[in-house]
């Protein structure tokens, strides 16, 4: 009785119907076949498991160890439990391959497929080449004895001279604590790839989101001076300077060339507006149809096909490039897209920044208070879903255009900044509400001790404010695991896009659906319990 009282009232449906959950997913084929495509299971994956379990054991046991260290009795001893469980795991790692099929299989699905020299082509799943193999199993024994040497280094310092040392535990901490952070949320895990993608997008997201959450509320919270106002008005100039140097650089000489009976060759890099101009017929003269056009590389090879009449009949050529007698429709000027983008975004941020300081002014506000609040209520009006493709499809492919591709970040990274953008603005008004929960009191009586601000905010504001919004937050938790799906929008292979494959593969009505409620379920289930362990351990009110 007292296990059943200790579950969440909640959650006993969930335990009632567990024993029929099993038997379904034990029973019928169809269920389990979606079940394993949803998490990721691919054939063959089960060797990889026991190296996964035995890095975890030794990293997660590495790292409470320490923190335990310094409890009570009884936590001592656990500390103790858990240090020979990370010395045996460390030794199985040290004398046997066990962990060496997932090394293996971490390096193979962390490169490119089809362009990496060491994965073999056209296998599942992945495996290195003969020479990449043996070259990572060589690898892997000089890591798995750089790792022991520091675990025992921790360790010795650590229990140096009988007392817990602050650097020994430290660098546990930092050996153990990477090891682990690489293993739960960037080693690539074959056995378990769609759920690994889920919980780490939502994961990473949700601090990210807190992070940009922070530094609105920060921003929020600063102070009028005069010198911020005289900053933003110099900011705003300078950025009216830059823009002004951009959209004044000398522009380029275009021509229209040739006839209009059939399409019209368009060469790269020409300037976005005047393909707009001659599709759509802006200029004097134009058809009153819309223009068909064909691109090509260089002039030369739009000239070559007007003259091989492959239903091109006039280009939009750089003045130089045209041959002489040629007939000229239409001659103008234009900036080239680069410069133009430039100078349109500096021109945007130099009215942001004005704008900005201008409404401290009249508010008596700093204008980053205003700029914060500003972000926080558009992204709160604006849908997730049209933010996940923003951010995924169009701000990104611009800019992969403005660094020459040297930005390109892949569609989980793009998820991922896109639902912290999205999040960040609702815990930014959590964090602010908690805030505003401390009374003006206190904040008063820490100043006339002789705190300062920072010494006020870390001591006697921020520990109380997180009581308060330990539940909030905790919601919001729960709501960004489930709005992962929406990352499937952009191709992502998590839970949700991998049911859809499935679904389309299989043509089962509900085996993939019913299986993905009911893995998001328990998903969402752990991470409320979890929330409400930590929200009873801070509970300050009943003490």
């Amino acid at each position: 009785m007292s296990f059943v009282r200790s579950i969440r009232p909640s959650n006993l449906v969930i335990v009632a119907s567990l024993p029929f959950i099993l038997y379904l997913f034990a029973s019928s084929p169809d269920y389990q076949r979606a079940l394993l495509a949803i998490i990721g299971v691919e054939q063959g994956s089960s060797a990889f498991v026991p190296g996964f379990l035995l890095w975890l054991a030794v990293s997660a046991a590495g790292l409470a160890a320490p923190l335990m260290a310094g409890l009570k009795a009884p936590r001592k001893r656990l500390a103790v439990l858990l240090a020979l469980v990370g010395v045996a795991a460390l030794i199985l790692l040290l004398v046997r391959d066990t962990a060496h099929p997932f090394i293996a299989s971490v390096l193979a699905n962390g490169v490119d497929p089809f362009t990496s020299p060491l994965v073999e082509k056209g296998v599942t799943p992945r495996h290195l080449t003969p020479q990449a193999d043996l070259l990572v199993g060589q690898a892997e024994i000089w890591m798995v004895r750089a790792y022991a040497l520091l675990v025992l280094l921790g360790a010795g310092l650590m229990l140096a001279g009988g007392a817990l040392t602050k650097p020994g535990r430290v660098l546990l901490y930092i050996v153990n604590g990477g090891v682990l952070a690489f293993l739960l949320l960037f080693a690539p895990l074959a056995f378990a790839s769609g759920l690994a993608t889920t919980i780490r997008a939502a994961i990473l997201a949700y601090i990210l989101a807190a992070i940009l959450g922070l530094i609105w509320v920060a921003l929020h919270k600063l102070r009028a001076s005069r010198a911020s106002l005289i900053g933003g008005c110099a900011l705003a100039l300078l950025l009216a300077l830059v823009s002004g140097w951009f959209l004044l650089q000398p522009r380029a000489p275009y021509a229209l060339v040739g006839t209009l009976d059939g399409k019209i060759g368009i060469i790269a890099n020409t300037p976005a507006g005047l393909i707009s101009d001659v599709r759509f017929g802006h200029y004097d003269g134009a058809p009153a149809a819309e223009t068909p056009v064909r691109t090509f590389a260089t002039a030369a090879k739009a000239l070559q096909s007007i003259a091989a009449k492959e239903g091109v009949s006039g280009a939009l050529l750089p003045l130089a490039e045209v041959p002489a007698g040629w007939p000229v429709l239409w001659k103008t000027e234009a900036l080239n897209d680069r410069d133009r983008a430039a100078g349109i975004s500096f021109a945007v941020l130099a009215i942001v920044a004005g704008l900005l300081t201008f409404g401290g002014f009249l508010h008596k506000r700093h204008p980053l208070s205003i700029g914060a609040e500003f972000i926080v209520d558009t992204i709160r009006g604006i849908p997730m879903l049209v933010i996940v493709l923003y951010v995924g499809l169009p701000l990104s492919g611009a800019l992969k255009d403005a660094t020459a591709g040297v930005f390109d970040p892949p569609n989980l990274v793009r998820g991922i900044v896109a639902m912290a953008i999205a999040y960040s603005a609702y815990l930014a008004e959590i964090f602010r509400s908690g805030i505003n929960a401390v009374p003006v009191g206190q904040i008063e009586a820490a100043a006339s001790i002789g705190l300062n601000r920072w010494q006020t905010a870390r001591l006697i504001i921020l520990p109380q404010a997180f009581c308060i919004v330990i539940p909030p937050l905790g919601n919001e938790l729960i709501a960004i695991l489930k709005d992962t799906s929406l990352l499937s929008i952009l191709s992502i292979r998590d839970v949700t896009q991998r049911m859809r494959e499935f679904q389309s593969a299989s043509f089962l009505a509900f085996a993939p659906y019913n299986a993905a409620a009911i893995l998001y379920v328990f998903l969402t289930l752990a991470a409320a319990t979890a929330v409400s362990m930590v929200e009873k351990k801070y509970d300050n009110r009943h003490r």
